[in-house]
């Protein structure tokens, strides 16, 4: 079977990429698998997906892409020919192609009005939808009145032999949505734990793994800054091994996305679903994170890590997990053991059924 893969995002390489390149991957094992990117740069992509994601994306092939602006409907549809499936990620939009369809969703459409008639025109040539989560397929089907697939992230689970140190970890990109207001709500976090520091909580150091786009280096320095003079770290787009060398020393990870927003206006600014939550608890690490979106699925509360509502909860929960060794190991445990639900093999054997 000819396939072809759509995504806009293949910038950054974080966890919305390394669903499409792993979903890419797999069904290479087996289909002829086209992503639809700038062919110029294609060696440079297949380079940074295997040094910062560890996926091989070598025997994919790219093709122009037929769902830029500049390629006409007319012209979509002749090249689109060529395939038997495309897998479309979607921002809301619903391309018109000659094969089957499947529509791809990582996070709610809200902004999109599904209840237009042109909207249900194009549903109907949609061979399946996948999201990425029950939080989006929720929102999903209430938004355009279907019923989709949940396909949870590929999350790969590491048995990392490093010494763990008293070290809380978050993961995430850099971005705002407006000056000031973080996506990943990093800036939270530092201000949670400097009130920790400055109230006499000793030996420990907050750590962010962090993927800052070259845009974005002068913003990211008013965080870094906001840091300063406390133990806090910032490691900026590591490869995928530096990556995991910092899961294994945590403890504690740490997850925000979402505090302080209208989730139910703006369900899109909570998680969608929790890739380095899963990789933290699947290295060892006790996610103590926000009880908003993807993240309710994937941590059960108070067994494989805490669920919090408020900035006291979360110095709660991380006061308790950091004084008593016993409750951190038993919850420890429980995380890894959690963590396999969405494994990499899961994830494969689930695709290759939905395809």
């Amino acid at each position: 079977m000819k396939i072809g893969i759509y995504t806009p995002y293949l910038d950054t390489l974080t966890g919305g990429e390394k669903y499409i390149l792993s979903m890419a991957a797999c069904l290479a094992k087996e289909h002829e698998v086209s992503l639809f990117w700038d062919p110029k740069d294609e060696e440079s992509l297949k380079y940074n997906a295997q040094k910062k994601l560890g996926i091989d994306i070598s025997n994919i092939s790219f093709v122009s892409n037929i769902f830029s602006s500049s390629v006409s409907v007319v012209s979509r549809l002749l090249r689109s020919k060529r395939y038997d499936k495309i897998i479309f990620l979607s921002d809301g939009s619903i391309p018109v192609v000659s094969c089957g369809l499947i529509l791809h969703f990582q996070f709610p459409v809200e902004w999109v009005d599904g209840r237009l008639i042109k909207t249900q025109l194009k549903l109907k040539r949609v061979e399946k939808i996948l999201c990425n989560s029950e939080f989006t397929k929720e929102l999903i089907d209430k938004k355009f009145t279907v019923s989709s697939d949940v396909l949870y992230p590929p999350v790969e689970i590491k048995e990392v032999e490093i010494e763990k140190e008293n070290v809380i970890l978050n993961v995430g990109r850099f971005g705002q949505h407006v000056e000031g207001v973080y996506f990943k709500k990093q800036d939270v976090l530092i201000q949670a734990f400097k009130k920790m520091i400055d109230g006499g909580f000793k030996n420990w150091k907050l750590v962010f793994v962090i993927s800052v786009a070259e845009r974005d280096n002068e913003r990211f320095e008013l965080l870094r800054k906001l840091g300063s003079d406390y133990p806090i770290e910032f490691i900026v787009n590591p490869s995928n091994e530096k990556l995991w060398e910092a899961y294994g020393r945590a403890k504690i990870y740490w997850h925000a996305s979402g505090f302080g927003e209208d989730i139910e206006k703006h369900p899109e600014k909570a998680e969608h679903f929790g890739i380095s939550t899963v990789e933290a608890m699947g290295a060892g690490a006790v996610p103590i994170v926000i009880h908003a979106g993807g993240q309710m699925e994937i941590v059960e509360n108070r067994k494989s890590g805490f669920l919090w509502n408020s900035i006291e909860e979360l110095i709660g929960y991380t006061q308790i997990i950091s004084e008593e060794k016993d409750v951190w190991e038993v919850m420890s445990k429980s995380a890894q053991a959690r963590a396999l639900v969405f494994s990499s093999d899961k994830f494969y054997s689930k695709l290759r059924s939905l395809i």
